[in-house]
């Protein structure tokens, strides 16, 4: 064991010794040369969480990381091979495998590195106590900066010196917190870790808009996303990500609809009840944090019209807002609706509204152009104007398929079309 390191065991651990990963293993970890796998999946393992992917440390350079699995019919793919990782892929499952190093020269996200042996330094220059360890082939966890004691508390805490480690990389300070939201406790975070992200928050402006986005849509649907905003929002630097203020009641409400309704966490959703009041909200935050065009479309939605929405209204009201928005934008606006508004989560009547799609099929429009054609409406401009008018009523109708009603409708509409 390297000196200064603590160690556990991960037990059986199916998901090390066996299937793909545990035949990269056995090409590495032979032959003179070590290999573990580092960070999220051992401390997801130990925490008894889903592990979305694996990352291997090896002792051995690149070239040879290489040179062992071409001949173990692997396929490597020198994804950053000038800092020592090769992504390999096995049976489609791709594993990044990265050398030991110890960064010689840091500047924002770059780093001049050199390539070593000791785990206890490539610890070391990693961002949390609870990404900082290792696991070998055999389950043996080992851990050189304390995260298994944070880890076993529920602590989000920097290795080492915390204002150095978020000069490294200023998308620490969003991390800080992503991973608070995550895996801390839930109350406030890590004094040392909070001080030194508020003393670096001018280097967040370093950052592209497509990685602050990328932690904040994490954060936002973690389980203790809450708690974690407030923090932000005391410390100024929510208002420095969103460019605009947060709305932290209704995201706390919005949490609580969600699961009210039975749906699942949505960030996109989230965000929406967080900062957006108004369509300007949305165009604001496509450009602060580089949305996708989905995401920006169903922020705009979202503000717009989410006040004039509730139970009261009636049905015939709600279905009519399904028919024009249909599933996901109807939801998400009357779920914001509902979080902003005097209901509590248990409220049946905004349940009722939320989960309308559940119990009723939008009708597609049943008159089309060739019916007002045949009835002497000319193509172009009037012909326009009669559909339009002719929908409008049919939906005032409650969408009423009863033929006879549909001809009226259509009469009435080109009548009111030719005056």
């Amino acid at each position: 064991m390297t000196a200064g390191a603590t160690a556990r065991n991960l037990g059986q651990a199916a998901w090390l010794k066996a299937g793909a990963l545990a035949r990269l293993l056995g090409v590495l970890d032979v032959d003179g040369e070590e290999a573990r796998v580092v960070g999220g999946a051992v401390r997801n393992a130990l925490l008894e969480m889903p592990i979305a992917e694996i990352d291997v440390a090896t002792t051995a350079v690149p070239d040879e990381v290489v040179k062992r699995v071409t001949a173990a019919g692997f396929k490597p793919v020198p994804t950053g091979i000038e800092h020592g990782t090769i992504t390999v892929v096995i049976e489609k499952h791709p594993f990044e495998v990265t050398t030991l190093r110890r960064d010689v020269e840091t500047y924002g996200r770059h780093a001049k590195v050199a390539f070593g042996r000791d785990w206890k330094v490539d610890a070391e220059r990693r961002d949390f106590t609870i990404n900082g360890l290792s696991a070998t082939r055999d389950g043996t966890v080992y851990d050189y900066v304390g995260g298994l004691d944070d880890l076993a508390a529920r602590r989000v805490r920097f290795i080492g010196d915390p204002a150095k480690r978020i000069a490294e990389d200023y998308l620490r300070i969003l991390r800080f917190f992503r991973f608070h939201a995550a895996y801390g406790a839930g109350g406030h975070p890590d004094a040392d870790g909070l001080a030194a992200c508020i003393a670096g928050r001018a280097g967040l402006v370093q950052l592209s808009r497509e990685r602050v986005r990328m932690e904040m849509m994490k954060l936002l649907v973690a389980p203790h996303a809450v708690p974690t905003l407030i923090a932000m929002a005391d410390s100024g630097l929510l208002l420095r990500v969103l460019g605009g203020v947060g709305y932290l009641a209704a995201f706390e409400n919005m949490a609580k609809v969600e699961a009210a309704a039975g749906l699942a966490a949505d960030p996109a959703r989230r965000l929406g009840a967080l900062a957006v009041a108004v369509a300007e909200d949305a165009e604001r935050l496509w450009q602060k944090l580089r949305l996708t065009n989905v995401e920006h479309a169903r922020l705009s939605s979202m503000g717009e019209g989410w006040r004039a929405i509730a139970p009261a209204a009636g049905e015939q009201a709600a279905r009519e807002l399904l028919y024009r928005l249909k599933g996901e934008l109807y939801t998400d606006r009357v779920l914001l609706a509902w979080a902003r508004s005097q209901g509590s989560a248990h409220d049946q009547d905004w349940r009722a509204l939320v989960t309308l799609p559940e119990h009723w099929t939008v009708p597609a429009f049943p008159l089309k152009a060739a019916d007002f054609i045949a009835r002497g409406v000319e193509k172009g401009p009037a012909l326009g104007e009669a559909l339009k008018a002719a929908e409008a009523a049919w939906i005032a109708a409650g969408f009423s398929e009863v033929a006879q009603a549909l001809d009226l409708i259509a009469d009435e509409a080109i009548e009111r079309t030719r005056r």
